[in-house]
């Protein structure tokens, strides 16, 4: 009864509070209430280009800063690792208020570093990138009957050897009456918490405003600079300013200035402010994502259960056959048998380079933990498109703090297989050090090709040593943590024993290798579709955002990963090949193989553009540090299943 009156009394204090909760909201998620006449800051993000992949700040192009000076928004760890620096901008509006005309500044005569470099980020297709209360700034283009929706905007246009400035700016924001007046629970974090926030001066019943889009036109505009030698920042431009996106009209010259302006409409939406988020997320291609992946469904678990049903009665026949078998039977007939029968004094024995195996395996399984541990929190909404740099940084902490589980699973693993040559400091050292060591190479080597280019990409000193302190004063211990324990775990039996001399292996028909290459082609089949989706979103710029989809998907693979490699084993067994260990990791770990070659197909054919062997170099590496990841992942898949398998396989037959 103790405990039930504990229930009944939060259940009432809940019931109280609730009346007095009208909403409470994610962080970085929340909506913020203007008045008519408050102050909106725009923030701009770092030039991105598809051409390039290689961010830049704003500011090293010249355009006009803010009177107090240029200020960082606070940016988080995954953020910095993707190159995002959210700044402040001189754009400032009131809201509700329409303003024409504004003008910003005028630059100095541009010297030849700028003027080449502005020429250089007009060539490489260069956008910039602005956003208003979290929101992208989205500019809408209208070709051949279609609506195009982009991001951000572009830095100029080329025409006939002449480089146009995209100088003036004319924006729309899109805003919804906002009605709740008692907002309790709200947690805030990254951009939304520097937003100028207002009091309710109405009181209560007082309606002000939210934004639910902002939308940017692009205009090339050439400026009388007799007119703009005495305007200062925010006066009205004494002449009318046509923003025609159709039109350009400034071009841009050395030792000549630059002068900028921007007009601001707004208008009230009926999108209410859950929705805002929906022109984003409503990309090209959307009604075709969704057909490719329940199809790619469809097909592969057809597939997936055609090679169950298969396995599972092959197994069954053969289990039947055996035990059915009387000694006498059983002892005339062993050295007619043929099969995986015969391997039963060599099926466990341990493989070449078991502590390397056992490290491979563990690191993978932590792979894969938090592979399904971010996928599922993204699903549920608390790794949104609104929260910046939240996917990498969940990532960076689940894979930190399954730490205690790659230990403890390398440390019972090395202990079953080869337990008198394996100790558990080692085991557990190599695993913490082993994927976080080549992540490290890989990254620390493209860092220093981005830091030669001085781009955005690439992660500051600082953030290096944060790595490198939750590298070494979290995961490490963790990972030790783990391993400790798993000395105390019970170790596998084996149900047979392993014949001091080995086993000869015949001679096979097929390369045994070339099957296991290419087994990964089963598994690639339940990621193509999905793999295509997820490289726009890291190449194109698009946004990535059905999580449940993936989730499922990720699920799917584990599945076909298992059944392949257990079939692979099981086909090794019978050709009397007890070399099944290294086998069946890569049986489901070659999906990687398809995947790298899947890579480099997009870059030749669906990344045209990328100019440059900087470029490619950052995308091969990066390709290369996806691919490793995953083969762990999906390695340590076949091999637990597969290791599992035989070792239920051989003890559920009599063996004399």
């Amino acid at each position: 009864m103790d405990l039930f009156d504990q229930v009944m009394k939060w259940v009432v204090i809940c019931w109280l509070i609730v009346p007095f909760v009208d909403g409470f909201y994610l962080p970085g998620s929340f909506p913020h209430n203007y008045n008519v006449g408050d102050q909106l800051a725009v923030k701009v993000n770092s030039l991105t280009s598809i051409d390039t992949e290689i961010p830049y700040r704003y500011y090293s192009l010249p355009f006009c800063k803010p009177l107090e000076g240029v200020k960082d928004s606070a940016e988080n760890l995954g953020e910095l690792l993707m190159g995002d620096r959210i700044e402040s901008s001189p754009y400032r509006f009131q809201m509700y208020t329409n303003a024409t005309e504004t003008f910003l500044c005028k630059t100095d005569p541009l010297s030849a570093d700028q003027f080449k470099m502005l020429k250089e980020r007009i060539d490489e297709m260069y956008q910039v990138n602005m956003n208003l209360d979290n929101l992208p700034a989205i500019r809408y283009m209208k070709k051949d009957n279609f609506i195009l929706r982009w991001t951000g905007y572009p830095v100029g246009i080329k025409l006939q050897d002449t480089y146009y400035l995209f100088n003036h700016l004319k924006f729309k924001i899109l805003v919804h009456k906002y009605e709740q007046t008692k907002v309790a629970g709200v947690i805030g974090t990254g951009d939304g918490a520097e937003l100028i926030t207002t009091n309710d001066k109405g009181g209560e019943g007082h309606h002000g405003y939210m934004v639910v889009g902002f939308e940017v036109i692009p205009c090339s505009f050439q400026h009388d600079f007799k007119l703009a030698f005495e305007l200062s920042m925010y006066n009205k431009y004494p002449a009318p300013i046509k923003c025609d996106p159709n039109t350009v009209s400034m071009p841009i010259k050395e030792g000549q200035p630059v002068a900028f302006s921007y007009e601001v409409e707004f208008e009230e939406s009926d999108i209410k402010w859950p929705s805002r988020w929906d022109a984003y997320l409503k990309m090209e291609g959307a009604k075709v994502h969704w057909f490719s992946i329940l199809n790619s469904l469809m097909v592969i678990t057809f597939l997936a259960g055609i090679v169950l049903v298969i396995f599972l009665r092959t197994i069954r026949r053969d289990l039947a056959r055996y035990e059915e078998l009387d000694k006498e039977a059983q002892a005339q007939m062993n050295e007619e048998l043929s099969g995986w029968k015969l391997v039963v004094g060599d099926v466990f024995r341990a493989p070449d380079n078991a502590e390397f195996l056992c490290v491979m395996v563990a690191d993978g399984f932590r792979i894969l933990g938090m592979a399904v541990a971010t996928i599922f929190f993204a699903a549920l909404g608390f790794m949104s498109p609104a929260s910046r740099g939240a996917l990498v940084t969940g990532m960076l902490m689940f894979y930190m703090f399954l730490g205690i589980i790659a230990g403890y699973v390398a440390v019972w693993l090395s202990r079953t297989i080869s337990c008198d040559t394996c100790g558990w400091f080692s085991v557990s050292w190599r695993v913490a050090c082993f994927f976080p060591g080549v992540a490290f190479l890989i990254l620390t080597s493209l860092n220093s090709i981005l830091w030669g280019s001085h781009s955005t990409g690439a992660i500051p000193f600082t953030t290096f040593l944060v790595l490198l302190l939750l590298w070494f004063c979290i995961s490490v211990p963790l990972t030790l943590l783990g391993g400790l324990l798993g000395t105390k775990a019970t170790r596998l039996e084996y149900p047979v024993r392993t014949n001091q001399i080995p086993r000869e292996i015949p001679a096979q028909r097929f390369p045994s290798w070339a099957l296991v290459l290419g087994a990964g082609t089963l598994p690639f089949g339940t990621l193509f579709i999905e793999l295509f989706f997820i490289m726009s979103s890291i190449w194109l710029g698009r946004v990535y955002y059905v999580f449940g989809f993936l989730l499922v998907v990720v699920i799917l693979l584990v599945v076909v990963c298992a059944e392949v490699s257990l079939v692979l084993t099981y086909m090794n067994l019978c050709v009397e090949d007890w070399r099944w260990w290294w086998k069946s990791f890569f049986a489901s770990g070659s999906v990687a193989l398809y995947i790298f070659l899947y890579s480099i197909n997009y870059l030749i054919f669906d990344l045209k553009s990328l100019s440059g062997p900087i470029s490619a170099t950052l995308y091969l590496g990066y390709s290369l540090f996806m691919v490793i990841a995953i083969m762990l992942a999906t390695g340590a898949i076949g091999f637990l299943t597969s290791f599992l398998f035989v070792h239920r396989l051989f003890s559920s037959v009599k063996i004399d």
